[in-house]
């Protein structure tokens, strides 16, 4: 009978052939698939992830095991993981700690979608999660990619503000060198006319004049008759 076929043991290669073919089998009707295969997104911005898989028509997912990972060219770590119904916080990367939120309520419709807020540049890099159920097991992955934020026009402004001479600053500057020159000019005048002075007294002064005594000493004597 059929059922005694079943209790009959079967060999090795027998046994291994019997497990590929359930393996291929579950993964052919088990999927998991990437809402999209890259996402762009800016540093201190928010994004969702979202992954589905197959679910099925009757019934609950009471024994579903998720696991996401991310992964980069230095380093790779836990962002979320999920077991009936509880989710283990504890294994999460510091990294991503307390910036990644699961939507739940989504599970039962076959859709995994992590919330990741404040992103940084060193988001960057492929998440992929690993899904198990009664039904099978799949996984599928998607690549994030976070640039450094945009700065708006109004702060391109204010950074380039500080590179320009304020208006009231420009013109307190005009006014001291304005009154500098003023100052300065003065004050060579005024050395221009005690030269000036001075050079008019010495050239004025007896020192200067004819000694009108010695230039009669001078004179020959006249010859009285």
């Amino acid at each position: 009978s059929l059922d005694g076929a079943e209790r009959l043991p079967c060999s090795s290669s027998q046994c291994v052939c019997s497990s590929l073919s359930l393996s291929v089998s579950s993964a052919a009707t088990f999927v998991v698939n990437v809402t999209q295969s890259s996402y762009e997104a800016e540093e201190n911005h928010s994004i969702t992830l979202e992954w589905t898989f197959t679910t099925r028509t009757q019934g609950s997912y009471r024994k579903l095991f998720i696991y996401c990972e991310f992964r980069t060219s230095v380093k790779s770590g836990i962002i979320y993981v999920h077991r009936d119904g509880v989710e283990f916080l504890a294994f999460q990367d510091d990294q991503f700690s307390g910036r990644v939120q699961s939507d739940k309520d989504v599970l039962r419709e076959g859709r995994i979608r992590l919330h990741v807020s404040r992103l940084r540049t060193e988001d960057s890099g492929l998440y992929l999660c690993d899904v198990k159920t009664g039904d099978g097991f799949n996984s599928g992955a998607c690549r994030l990619n976070v640039t450094g934020e945009k700065k708006s026009t109004a702060d391109q402004i204010q950074t380039q503000r500080p590179t320009l001479t304020p208006e009231p600053e420009r013109g307190r500057s005009i006014i001291s060198i304005t009154v500098g020159l003023i100052a300065a000019l003065l004050i060579m005048l005024t050395i221009a006319l005690i030269n000036k002075r001075h050079f008019t007294d010495v050239y004025s002064s007896d020192h200067f004049k004819p000694d009108v005594s010695a230039a009669d000493q001078l004179q020959p004597p006249t010859e009285t008759l």
